[in-house]
C-alpha cells in the first residue's frame, strides 16, 4: 500500500487513472481467454453464477472498506474538535486565575494551539511532522512545569482544575496523533484491489464466452469502481487527497484567544 500512497500523494488523479487502466487490462485478458474457450463445453450458466457471486462479494468488501475509511475520517474530525475544546478550557481556566504564572501558561497554550493546527494541516512530509511533534513535546513539558509549580505553591481546587484541564488537553493530543497515524490496513487494501481485478477478469471471461463485448458499459462500471476505491483511500488517509480534516476548529480557538473589546454600557 506504500506505493499507492506515494502515487496518491503526488496525484490522486494519477492513482485513479492507473487503477482504471489496470482494471480494463484485466477485463481484456479475461475476454480474450473467454473467446479462446468459447468452442469448449463450458457451462455459461455456471460461469454466470460464479461471476454474480464474485460481484456480490466485491460489493460487500467495498462497503466494508468504505465504512472503515469513514470511521477513520470521523475519528480525525472528532479528535480535532476534542483537542481544540481542551485547549480552550485550559486557556480559560488559566486566564480566570489571572496570576503571572497563569498568564504564562495561557500564552504557552496559545503557542500550543498554533503548533497543533500545523500538525493537522501538514502533508506527508515525515521530517516536517517529526519537527511538529518535537515542538509539541517541548511545549507540553513547559506547560506542565508551570502548572506543577502553581499546584505546589497553591494546592487548592482552582489550580487542581487547571491541572486536570491540562492533562485532558495532552490526552486529546495523543488521541489525535494516534488517529492520524492509523491508515487503511494493507491486507484490506490489497484484498479490495485483488478482488476488483479478479472480478473484472471473470466478467470479461463471461463476455468472451458469449462473444458479446459491451465496451461502453464496462468502461462505466470500471469508472464507478475506480471512483469508489479512490474515495476510500482518500477518506482513510488523513494526509492524502482532497478530503482532509481541516483546521477551522483550531482557527476558531485561536481567534477566541484574542481580547475582545467590551462595548460600553448604554447610557440611561
Amino acid at each position: 500500500m506504500v506505493w499507492a500512497l506515494a502515487i496518491a500523494e503526488r496525484s490522486v488523479l494519477a492513482f485513479g487513472l492507473i487503477l482504471f487502466i489496470v482494471q480494463n487490462v484485466a477485463h481484456a485478458a479475461g475476454f480474450w481467454l473467454g473467446q479462446r474457450h468459447r468452442a469448449e463445453q463450458v457451462s455459461h450458466e455456471a460461469v454466470g453464477v460464479v461471476v454474480g457471486g464474485m460481484l456480490g462479494l466485491l460489493a460487500f468488501v467495498l462497503a466494508l472498506t468504505l465504512s472503515f475509511a469513514n470511521g477513520r475520517f470521523n475519528e480525525h474530525r472528532q479528535g480535532s474538535l476534542a483537542e481544540a475544546n481542551a485547549m480552550s478550557t485550559t486557556w480559560l481556566r488559566a486566564k480566570a486565575i489571572g496570576t503571572p504564572e497563569a498568564e504564562a501558561i495561557a500564552t504557552l497554550v496559545e503557542d500550543y494551539a498554533r503548533v497543533r493546527a500545523d500538525f493537522v494541516a501538514a502533508g506527508r512530509d515525515q521530517a516536517a511532522i517529526d519537527g511538529i511533534n518535537q515542538r509539541t513535546s517541548v511545549l507540553q513539558n513547559e506547560i506542565w512545569a508551570q502548572v506543577s509549580l502553581m499546584v505546589r505553591a497553591q494546592p487548592n481546587p482552582v489550580t487542581t482544575s487547571l491541572m486536570a484541564a491540562t492533562n485532558d488537553m495532552f490526552d486529546a493530543t495523543t488521541k489525535e496523533r494516534f488517529a492520524f497515524s492509523v491508515i487503511l490496513p494493507p491486507q484490506l487494501f490489497w484484498l479490495l484491489i485483488g478482488m476488483t481485478l479478479l472480478s473484472m477478469a471473470c466478467l470479461g471471461y463471461q463476455f468472451g464466452l458469449k462473444n458479446r463485448a459491451s465496451h461502453a458499459l464496462i468502461l462505466l462500471l470500471t469508472l464507478m469502481w475506480t471512483w469508489v476505491i479512490v474515495e476510500i483511500l482518500d477518506l482513510a488517509s488523513a494526509r492524502v487527497g482532497a478530503i482532509r480534516t481541516g483546521t477551522a476548529v483550531y482557527e476558531w480557538t485561536i481567534e477566541g484567544f484574542e481580547p475582545t473589546p467590551v462595548p460600553p454600557a448604554p447610557a440611561r
